[in-house]
């Protein structure tokens, strides 16, 4: 009896480059999912990818990725409390998507921000966006 072989897809890799911070202080928090109603902030996603990097980092790497698609949402946490801080709703600290889709009054969809992964190494360039 011959064993059966069940191929797997090789896991994926995300390299992550992030422009235009305006400043080398505080914290870029990063959510990267695969769950539509989870982004952008990847609430209730477990298997989620949260990474908090110091504000002077231009790349990040993300190995082990499962292949599919994934979109990605940032922002700078310029003063270090955990979160996007706004006033009147509009964000005082910059915030980047994945492609960089086009934001008008609230965050892009999934769609605008989905990415493929696949096996290997996938590259995504987000440019941070400052309203203040």
């Amino acid at each position: 009896m011959t064993p059966l072989l069940l191929s797997a897809a090789a896991p994926g890799a995300l390299e992550l480059g992030i422009d235009g911070q305006r400043s080398p202080r505080g914290v870029v928090q990063l959510c990267l999912t695969r769950d539509p109603v989870s982004f952008p902030g990847c609430s209730g996603d477990t298997s989620a990818v949260k990474r908090s990097v110091p504000a002077g980092e231009r790349t990040v790497r993300i190995e082990g990725l499962a292949t599919g698609s994934y979109a990605v949402a940032l922002f700078h946490d310029e003063n270090g409390n955990g979160r996007l801080d706004t006033r009147l709703g509009i964000p005082r600290e910059g915030f980047g998507f994945s492609r960089n889709p086009p934001v008008y009054f609230g965050p892009p969809s999934f769609a605008a921000a989905r990415f493929p992964v696949a096996s290997g190494a996938t590259g995504q360039q987000v440019r941070l966006k400052y309203l203040f």
